[in-house]
Protein backbone atom coordinates (compact mmCIF):
# COMPACT_ATOMS: atom_id res chain seq x y z
CA UNK A 1 0.00 0.00 0.00
CA UNK A 2 1.57 3.57 -0.92
CA UNK A 3 1.74 6.57 1.60
CA UNK A 4 1.69 10.26 0.73
CA UNK A 5 3.29 11.75 3.00
CA UNK A 6 2.11 14.98 4.11
CA UNK A 7 4.65 18.05 3.82
CA UNK A 8 5.00 20.49 6.82
CA UNK A 9 3.26 18.08 9.63
CA UNK A 10 5.74 18.11 12.26
CA UNK A 11 5.06 15.61 14.95
CA UNK A 12 6.54 15.47 18.15
CA UNK A 13 4.84 12.47 19.94
CA UNK A 14 6.49 12.07 23.36
CA UNK A 15 6.98 9.52 26.05
CA UNK A 16 5.52 9.48 29.36
CA UNK A 17 6.34 10.01 33.10
CA UNK A 18 2.92 8.82 34.65
CA UNK A 19 3.30 5.86 37.34
CA UNK A 20 -0.05 4.90 38.16
CA UNK A 21 -1.68 1.79 38.04
CA UNK A 22 -4.72 0.98 36.54
CA UNK A 23 -7.33 0.05 37.99
CA UNK A 24 -10.50 -1.73 36.92
CA UNK A 25 -14.36 -0.91 37.32
CA UNK A 26 -16.68 -2.52 35.39
CA UNK A 27 -14.22 -4.01 33.43
CA UNK A 28 -13.07 -0.29 32.25
CA UNK A 29 -10.49 1.30 33.16
CA UNK A 30 -10.93 3.25 35.38
CA UNK A 31 -7.45 6.02 35.86
CA UNK A 32 -6.60 7.80 38.31
CA UNK A 33 -7.91 11.87 38.66
CA UNK A 34 -4.22 13.17 37.85
CA UNK A 35 -4.09 11.23 34.87
CA UNK A 36 -7.75 11.97 33.48
CA UNK A 37 -7.47 14.67 30.47
CA UNK A 38 -11.35 15.04 29.91
CA UNK A 39 -13.19 11.92 28.89
CA UNK A 40 -10.73 10.97 25.67
CA UNK A 41 -8.11 9.16 27.39
CA UNK A 42 -10.44 6.76 28.77
CA UNK A 43 -12.28 6.20 26.44
CA UNK A 44 -9.56 5.53 24.09
CA UNK A 45 -7.80 3.08 26.62
CA UNK A 46 -11.46 1.36 26.05
CA UNK A 47 -11.33 0.89 22.60
CA UNK A 48 -9.54 -1.87 20.42
CA UNK A 49 -7.54 -0.68 18.26
CA UNK A 50 -7.44 -1.20 14.46
CA UNK A 51 -3.70 -1.76 13.36
CA UNK A 52 -4.86 -1.74 9.75
CA UNK A 53 -7.09 1.60 10.01
CA UNK A 54 -3.70 2.77 12.09
CA UNK A 55 -1.49 2.62 9.47
CA UNK A 56 -3.32 5.23 8.28
CA UNK A 57 -3.80 7.81 10.40
CA UNK A 58 0.25 7.04 11.23
CA UNK A 59 0.67 9.02 7.57
CA UNK A 60 0.83 12.41 9.70
CA UNK A 61 2.78 10.77 12.33
CA UNK A 62 5.65 9.44 9.77
CA UNK A 63 6.47 12.89 8.36
CA UNK A 64 8.54 13.40 11.50
CA UNK A 65 8.71 10.03 13.57
CA UNK A 66 9.60 8.78 10.06
CA UNK A 67 7.91 5.12 8.90
CA UNK A 68 9.62 3.32 10.60
CA UNK A 69 8.64 4.95 13.87
CA UNK A 70 12.25 5.26 15.08
CA UNK A 71 12.35 9.06 15.43
CA UNK A 72 15.46 10.26 14.66
CA UNK A 73 19.41 8.93 16.35
CA UNK A 74 19.59 12.76 17.09
CA UNK A 75 16.43 12.64 19.52
CA UNK A 76 14.71 15.55 17.83
CA UNK A 77 11.91 13.41 17.53
CA UNK A 78 11.46 10.05 20.15
CA UNK A 79 11.19 6.37 19.11
CA UNK A 80 7.72 5.40 19.11
CA UNK A 81 7.93 1.86 17.49
CA UNK A 82 7.56 -0.97 20.32
CA UNK A 83 6.45 1.95 23.16
CA UNK A 84 3.53 0.90 25.55
CA UNK A 85 0.24 1.18 24.36
CA UNK A 86 -1.08 2.96 27.83
CA UNK A 87 2.40 5.53 27.29
CA UNK A 88 1.35 6.11 23.64
CA UNK A 89 -2.19 6.91 24.28
CA UNK A 90 -1.91 9.29 27.67
CA UNK A 91 0.62 11.47 25.56
CA UNK A 92 -1.24 11.84 22.28
CA UNK A 93 -3.96 12.86 24.38
CA UNK A 94 -2.82 15.05 26.70
CA UNK A 95 -1.37 16.69 23.75
CA UNK A 96 -5.18 17.46 22.42
CA UNK A 97 -6.09 18.14 25.72
CA UNK A 98 -3.54 20.82 25.90
CA UNK A 99 -2.07 19.15 29.06
CA UNK A 100 1.31 18.56 27.74
CA UNK A 101 2.41 21.71 25.58
CA UNK A 102 3.69 20.98 22.09
CA UNK A 103 2.57 23.95 20.20
CA UNK A 104 4.07 22.32 16.98
CA UNK A 105 2.24 19.12 17.31
CA UNK A 106 -0.66 20.28 18.14
CA UNK A 107 -2.87 21.73 15.43
CA UNK A 108 -1.98 18.05 13.67
CA UNK A 109 -3.25 16.44 16.44
CA UNK A 110 -6.43 17.33 16.95
CA UNK A 111 -9.59 15.16 15.95
CA UNK A 112 -10.33 17.17 12.95
CA UNK A 113 -7.00 16.24 11.71
CA UNK A 114 -6.59 12.33 12.55
CA UNK A 115 -10.06 11.73 14.40
CA UNK A 116 -11.24 10.76 17.46
CA UNK A 117 -10.44 8.61 20.20
CA UNK A 118 -11.04 5.32 17.92
CA UNK A 119 -8.59 6.73 15.81
CA UNK A 120 -5.94 7.13 19.00
CA UNK A 121 -6.89 3.60 19.73
CA UNK A 122 -6.04 2.78 16.36
CA UNK A 123 -2.81 4.30 15.83
CA UNK A 124 -1.28 3.47 18.86
CA UNK A 125 -2.26 0.13 18.15
CA UNK A 126 0.35 0.02 14.91
CA UNK A 127 2.97 1.95 16.64
CA UNK A 128 2.97 -0.29 19.23
CA UNK A 129 3.42 -3.52 16.81
CA UNK A 130 6.06 -1.71 14.70
CA UNK A 131 9.69 -3.48 15.20
CA UNK A 132 11.88 -0.80 17.18
CA UNK A 133 15.62 0.44 16.13
CA UNK A 134 19.39 -1.38 16.28
CA UNK A 135 20.81 1.34 16.26
CA UNK A 136 19.31 4.57 18.60
CA UNK A 137 21.92 7.30 19.36
CA UNK A 138 23.65 7.11 22.23
CA UNK A 139 25.80 9.41 24.26
CA UNK A 140 29.20 9.84 24.67
CA UNK A 141 29.93 7.01 27.03
CA UNK A 142 32.03 8.87 29.45
CA UNK A 143 30.53 8.89 32.51
CA UNK A 144 28.84 5.64 32.70
CA UNK A 145 29.93 4.21 36.41
CA UNK A 146 27.87 7.60 37.58
CA UNK A 147 24.82 6.85 35.10
CA UNK A 148 24.60 3.32 35.91
CA UNK A 149 24.22 3.89 39.73
CA UNK A 150 21.99 6.78 39.50
CA UNK A 151 19.57 4.75 36.87
CA UNK A 152 19.82 2.18 40.08
CA UNK A 153 19.04 4.09 42.75
CA UNK A 154 16.17 6.49 40.97
CA UNK A 155 15.03 4.85 38.04
CA UNK A 156 14.71 0.67 38.62
CA UNK A 157 11.96 0.70 40.65
CA UNK A 158 9.80 2.03 37.78
CA UNK A 159 11.42 1.64 34.52
CA UNK A 160 12.97 -1.59 35.47
CA UNK A 161 16.35 -3.48 35.10
CA UNK A 162 16.71 -2.98 31.66
CA UNK A 163 14.07 0.04 30.61
CA UNK A 164 11.17 -1.83 30.01
CA UNK A 165 8.48 0.34 31.93
CA UNK A 166 5.32 -1.23 32.87
CA UNK A 167 1.96 -0.61 30.85
CA UNK A 168 -0.34 -1.10 33.04
CA UNK A 169 1.66 1.73 35.50
CA UNK A 170 1.90 3.88 32.46
CA UNK A 171 5.56 3.56 32.86
CA UNK A 172 7.43 3.91 29.69
CA UNK A 173 9.64 1.89 28.29
CA UNK A 174 12.82 3.36 27.31
CA UNK A 175 15.28 0.93 26.25
CA UNK A 176 16.25 1.91 22.55
CA UNK A 177 15.39 5.54 23.27
CA UNK A 178 17.65 8.26 21.68
CA UNK A 179 20.26 9.33 24.50
CA UNK A 180 19.07 13.60 23.49
CA UNK A 181 15.20 12.97 23.61
CA UNK A 182 16.02 11.30 27.34
CA UNK A 183 18.37 14.24 27.94
CA UNK A 184 15.91 16.51 27.21
CA UNK A 185 12.89 14.97 29.24
CA UNK A 186 14.94 14.28 32.09
CA UNK A 187 15.69 18.65 32.01
CA UNK A 188 12.51 19.42 31.19
CA UNK A 189 10.84 17.07 33.97
CA UNK A 190 13.73 18.67 36.48
CA UNK A 191 12.96 22.12 35.52
CA UNK A 192 9.09 21.63 35.68
CA UNK A 193 8.68 22.06 31.94
CA UNK A 194 6.35 18.85 31.58
CA UNK A 195 2.99 19.53 32.81
CA UNK A 196 1.96 16.17 33.02
CA UNK A 197 4.93 14.66 34.54
CA UNK A 198 3.95 12.48 37.30
CA UNK A 199 4.69 14.10 40.34
CA UNK A 200 6.86 11.54 41.69
CA UNK A 201 9.36 12.02 39.01
CA UNK A 202 9.20 15.04 39.78
CA UNK A 203 10.52 14.75 43.07
CA UNK A 204 12.77 12.24 41.97
CA UNK A 205 15.18 14.02 39.58
CA UNK A 206 14.74 17.77 40.75
CA UNK A 207 18.16 17.69 42.76
CA UNK A 208 20.04 15.76 39.27
CA UNK A 209 22.79 18.59 38.84
CA UNK A 210 23.09 19.13 34.76
CA UNK A 211 26.05 16.02 34.40
CA UNK A 212 23.62 13.79 36.75
CA UNK A 213 21.05 14.34 34.01
CA UNK A 214 23.90 13.47 31.54
CA UNK A 215 25.03 10.54 32.67
CA UNK A 216 21.86 9.18 33.23
CA UNK A 217 20.27 9.66 30.01
CA UNK A 218 23.38 8.41 28.18
CA UNK A 219 23.27 4.87 30.52
CA UNK A 220 19.32 4.66 29.48
CA UNK A 221 19.97 5.40 26.29
CA UNK A 222 22.18 2.07 25.99
CA UNK A 223 19.40 -0.57 27.93
CA UNK A 224 18.60 -2.87 24.91
CA UNK A 225 15.27 -4.19 23.73
CA UNK A 226 15.04 -7.71 23.53
CA UNK A 227 16.05 -9.39 19.87
CA UNK A 228 13.25 -10.46 18.86
CA UNK A 229 12.13 -6.67 18.91
CA UNK A 230 14.65 -5.12 17.02
CA UNK A 231 13.71 -4.91 12.94
CA UNK A 232 17.40 -5.45 11.10
CA UNK A 233 19.86 -2.21 10.82
CA UNK A 234 18.79 -0.58 7.82
CA UNK A 235 14.90 -1.97 7.51
CA UNK A 236 12.80 0.35 5.91
CA UNK A 237 8.73 -0.12 6.36
CA UNK A 238 7.15 -1.65 3.67
CA UNK A 239 3.66 -0.24 4.47
CA UNK A 240 5.31 2.86 2.80
CA UNK A 241 7.12 1.88 -0.49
Amino acid sequence: MKFVFKSALVVAMALSTGGVALAAEGGKTKLPAWQMQGDELEIAMNLKGDAKNGRDVYEVCAACHMPEGWGLPDGTFPQLAGQHRSVLIKQLADIRAQNRDNPTMYPFALPSQIGGAQAVADVVEYMASLPMSPENGVGPGTDLALGQQLYKDNCVRCHGENGEGKNDEFMPLIQGQHYEYIKRQFREIRDGARRNANPDMVKQVKGFSDRDLSAVSDYASRLKPPADRLGPPGWHNPDFD
